[in-house]
């Protein structure tokens, strides 16, 4: 059995290089994962905008993190926070050994992330991730949050009515 950091992905640069908020996600899931016995860390993003897909430069920041390349499972195809945890969801399910998942993302994206997960039967924790509010200004903050409070029953009812069309 296994704790799965699942880390959702961020913009990449024009350049190529991860956002402040995409390295902050992986800065935090590297310190809880110190504190875990034999964490795996999932992250999870498509290519955006620009460079290649989110989850590969967050595998290669985990890398260069110290995080071993066995203990990484990369989801490289999902372009939202839904589709996110379904396509992690399908992994989970084939590994079969999700002893908890620990979503890593910006503060203000955690509640969203951890009911989704819960929604689907994982056991989930949560613990203090980077804040990305001292790195954006109270604006853009703010519209994140704003964002998060229309998503969040958005996602789960969605969610829901696609777990009970399967079932």
């Amino acid at each position: 059995m296994a704790a799965y950091l699942v880390i959702f992905g961020a913009a990449v640069k024009a350049d190529g290089q991860p956002s402040g908020t995409l390295r902050r996600r992986v800065e935090g899931a590297l310190a809880i994962g110190r504190d875990l016995p034999d964490p795996v860390y999932l992250p999870t993003g498509g290519q955006g905008r620009h460079g290649p897909a989110e989850a590969a430069i967050m595998r290669d920041l985990l890398l260069a993190g110290g995080a071993p390349a066995d203990r990484i499972v990369v989801e490289d195809r999902a372009r939202d926070t839904l589709e996110s945890v379904e396509r992690c969801h399908a992994l989970l399910a084939a590994r079969g050994d999700a002893q908890a998942v620990i979503p890593c993302t910006s503060r203000y994206h955690i509640p969203r992330c951890a009911l989704l997960f819960r929604i689907l039967g994982y056991p989930v924790r949560t613990f203090p991730m980077p804040a990305d509010r001292p790195h954006v200004g109270w604006r853009k903050w703010l519209t994140y949050v704003a964002k998060e409070c229309l998503a969040l029953p958005y996602d789960a009812v969605l969610l829901l009515s696609r777990r009970h069309r399967s079932s």
